[in-house]
């Protein structure tokens, strides 16, 4: 594989590949399971000076695929409360995060994870679990990971995705994995390398965190 196949693959090429086939339907549901459209009402992009400017709160740079689509839509996420009433980001650590979205006693389970993931941000997907970006120590494309949280059964949070960009592709049907568990990429040959950076930064070497935490 050519360097310049390999990082269509990832990043910002990436997202630009979903952006391309959503904006011929971009009605349609990104899930099989619920109706969420990938792009609803008339927020439109957000205005390049803003995006141009825009960083988190933490200060940590926004990654290059989240940059390629809100240059094409911000619908999706502000409906997923990723923006302030007054504009700019609006992250929740993960215990507020899930107690929020999952029930107010299942986030006191995640509040040994707080400082850890103090900068989440909810994603469409799942049903008892929920997809997540966790702001912090990005991979070497300069993303950041996609987890996911379930409390079926035990709480648990581990690594799903490496970045925004493989988390749009693959519900974009642009990236074809099967997934035997949450976080079967960490074994893929495209993704697994990026996945273990985040196993090194986030889980000590591993993939997850289960309860206890």
């Amino acid at each position: 594989m050519t360097e310049e196949a390999g990082s269509a693959e990832h990043g910002a090429a990436l997202a630009e590949r979903v952006v391309e086939t959503v904006r011929r339907e971009p009605g349609r549901s990104m899930l099989s399971y619920q109706h969420v459209p990938w792009v609803a009402g008339t927020s439109g992009p957000m205005p390049a000076d803003a995006l141009a400017e825009a960083v988190f709160p933490s200060g940590r740079p926004l990654p290059p695929s989240l940059r390629a689509w809100l240059g094409f839509d911000t619908s999706l996420l502000e409906r997923f409360g990723w923006f302030a009433p007054g504009g700019g980001f609006s992250p929740r650590p993960l215990d507020r995060l899930v107690g929020e979205e999952m029930g107010g006693h299942w986030g006191e389970f995640f509040a040994p994870l707080a400082d850890r993931f103090a900068e989440c941000f909810l994603l469409p997907g799942g049903s008892d679990s929920r997809r997540v970006l966790a702001v912090g120590e990005p991979d070497s494309r300069g993303e950041y990971p996609v987890l996911a949280v379930d409390v079926d059964d035990l709480p648990f949070v581990g690594l799903m995705y490496p970045g925004f960009d493989v988390y749009l592709a693959h519900t974009a049907g642009l990236v074809h994995r099967d997934f035997p568990s949450y976080t079967a990429l960490a074994g893929d040959a495209v993704y697994g390398p990026r996945m273990r950076e985040h196993c090194a930064h986030w889980f000590a070497g591993d993939v997850c965190a289960e309860f206890p935490f």
